[in-house]
């Protein structure tokens, strides 16, 4: 069977630094050359210069035990020091840390000084709860400042964090607090969410009183935050108000410094057993990896960036780009609690205009959905600050790409879009603003330090222009050490398909170039008449429509070509008054698709939809959209955003 990826879109555009960012740029092309000339002395001289260490580390990597990783193992540091005390200590106390803005409007500005006293005081009362080095503790909160506040205080113990997703079900909840055998849960009353307050701590009563209704496990404190003012019920003894203990707290707390493989936090990503897999990250080296890439990737200027990453802390993107890479790196950035469009289409643009937002960290997601509403929102605000943009999540297609840049960019902002995954810690591809000449789509080359690779299914390099299996082939400092307390699923989940090479899982294809052009989940690889193509290309295809804001593309099973095109698109309101036509708009599409690409990749059917199943991080659940290409009872919806658009999806699509 023919395993390489098609390759079958070209982008020829390209767009090279001016002169300007060029000059002031934080590093140079000389990164590249210092990183293939000793990696591991590159990663040694990266941790000493960006962070600090109680005990400094002689051994850069040990790997005598792969896939076991041991990076600077004979150091110590405390990690919430390097995010806090350490800039109280150079002066720098009154620069802002957070700028967070409320989703009804509210605002807190918080400096380093008043942070790094929170972090303290808090810090303080988990102590009181008896938690310490190697302790769990599930954090289930909104995006407020106290969600920072407790991972930091928690990473400051030396225990290890859970944070769940807000929008988690109580058995997701429950799972997750199970597996890591949490001892103190801290939630909130209640979130903001799209105008009114969605309630939390309830999730927390069920996932605590067990499937019998009779047990709490391991959890032993419950600390809420007051933010939504709902009703919430009371367990006297577990229960306590963070705002009654945490300001009376002592805000002296001296950091103890922890091995550098000390465990940092556990984040559970889904896994296909329907046991959620518990990734685990340690400290010395995911904190370098974060820290560098935070500051090379954005090109960070701490003392007048304003920074601004859009990720849930629910996530491993606002582990590592909302908390700890830029506070390690002392910069000022903006937490925003609600969605983009509450409560107006123009929250993201405004919050933009009234900070000054220098560098702006989303998801293509939110950029298609931003095309979909049009150009003329973000053009009602000042978006001039604007110096640098980036993308995360998923490949971004290269009409959303321009978009971005053009629309949101003034047609001058660099854009890195950035490959890494929840395992991997940090970013492993992007370009470097100030560096590399970038092409719309593609996350380009590995970051200095890093390597990967395309493979056929044999483990064979692909050539140039060739397409396969993207995989990281050296051991890199922010790789996760493993599933928590499975070590088996660690191995057999991602080296045993390569043995000394981890597999992402997802495809990937090189240019002419050698640069990488991200095609998605190799699970959505479609099989048509022999040729695997990528639903990713499709999508790209459809969104390269002037009509077309957004596109999701499975592979149905077809008698004919084994597996057939199937498209859902949702047209762009400034063309919504041609979709009476739909018969005339679908078959314009199909034939676009057969240009863009070749006939072998025509849709089969094209359906036109008003909304696409998403996950509240805003993946695309496309197996939802193949059970319903295929004729199937469409399967588990739970976890997406609005649990009710698989119906209206599916009423539209039989009209």
């Amino acid at each position: 069977m023919n395993t390489q990826i098609d390759n079958l879109l070209q982008e020829n555009r390209r767009f090279a630094p001016t002169e300007e960012f060029a000059k002031n740029s934080v590093v140079t092309s000389s990164l590249y050359e210092d990183a293939a000339a000793d990696r591991l002395e590159f990663w040694a001289k990266q941790a000493r210069d960006l962070v600090s260490w109680e005990t400094p580390f002689t051994r850069t990597l040990d790997w005598s035990n792969p896939p076991f990783a041991k990076w600077f193992d004979d150091g110590t540091l405390n990690v919430a020091y390097n995010c806090l005390d350490r800039h109280v200590e150079a002066g720098l106390g009154d620069r802002v840390a957070i700028y967070w803005e409320g989703e009804p409007g509210d605002s807190r500005t918080i400096t380093y000084a008043e942070l790094t006293d929170e972090v303290k005081r808090t810090a303080n009362v988990l102590a009181g709860f008896g938690i310490g080095k190697g302790d769990r503790v599930a954090i289930y909160l909104p995006m407020i400042p106290e969600a920072v506040i407790s991972m930091l205080a928690v990473a400051r113990l030396g225990a290890i964090h859970s944070v769940v997703f807000g929008g988690y079900s109580s058995d997701s909840l429950r799972s997750r607090i199970d597996d890591a055998e949490a001892k103190v849960v801290i939630t909130a009353d209640g979130a903001w969410r799209k105008g009114k307050v969605s309630s939390l701590k309830p999730a927390v009563d069920a996932a605590l009183a067990g499937k019998d209704g009779d047990t709490q496990g391991t959890v032993e404190h419950v600390l809420v935050v007051k933010r939504g003012e709902n009703e919430v019920d009371w367990s006297e003894g577990r229960d306590i108000w963070w705002h009654d203990v945490v300001p009376a707290a002592s805000a002296d707390h001296t950091p103890e410094a922890f091995e550098a493989e000390n465990p940092l936090f556990i984040l559970y990503t889904s896994g296909t057993t329907g046991k959620p897999k518990g990734i685990l990250h340690t400290s010395g080296g995911y904190l370098t990896q974060a820290a560098f890439t935070h500051k090379s990737v954005f090109d960070l200027h701490a003392d007048t960036d304003v920074f601004w990453c859009t990720a849930d802390i629910g996530w491993v993107t606002g582990h590592s780009y909302v908390v700890y890479g830029p506070l390690a790196n002392g910069a000022t950035q903006v937490m925003y609690e609600g969605t983009p469009d509450s409560p107006h289409p123009g929250r993201w643009w405004e919050i933009i205009e009234k900070y000054k937002v220098s560098i702006f960290y989303t998801a293509p997601t939110a950029i298609r959905s931003f095309m979909k509403v049009g150009r003329q929102v973000p053009q009602e605000f000042d978006l001039s600050s604007l110096r640098v943009l980036g993308s995360v999540g998923e490949p971004i297609n290269p009409e959303a790409w321009m978009w971005y840049r053009k629309v949101i960019g003034g047609d001058k902002t660099p854009i890195v879009d950035t490959w890494w995954q929840t395992e991997t810690g940090a970013i492993m591809v992007s370009a470097l603003p100030g560096v590399t000449e970038t092409k719309p789509g593609s996350a380009q080359v590995a970051i200095p330090g890093i390597s990967v690779n395309v493979l056929d299914d044999k483990g064979n390099a692909v050539p140039n222009g060739g397409g396969g299996l993207l995989v990281v082939d050296e051991p890199w400092p922010a790789m996760l050490r493993g599933v928590w307390g499975d070590p088996e699923r660690y191995k057999e989940t991602y080296w045993e398909k390569f043995g000394d090479k981890y597999f992402a899982g997802d495809g990937a294809r090189l240019d002419e170039d050698g640069d990488v052009w991200l095609l998605g989940r190799v699970d959505d690889v479609m099989n048509v008449s022999g040729h695997r193509i990528s639903t990713a290309e499709v999508e790209s295809a459809l969104v390269a429509n002037e009509m077309v804001a957004e596109s999701a593309v499975v592979g149905a099973s077809d008698e004919t070509t084994g597996q057939a095109v199937v498209a859902f698109v949702i047209i762009k309101q400034s063309h919504l008054d041609q979709a009476e036509k739909i018969a005339d708009i679908t078959s314009s599409l199909r034939s676009w698709v057969g240009q863009q690409i070749g006939p072998i990749a025509r849709p089969r059917e094209v359906f036109i939809v008003n909304e696409l199943p998403k996950t509240r991080s805003g993946k695309i659940m496309r197996r939802l959209l193949r059970d319903l290409a295929e004729g199937r009872e469409v399967g588990d919806t739970s976890t997406l955003a609005d649990t009710m658009v698989m119906k209206v999806i599916t009423d539209q699509v039989q009209k």
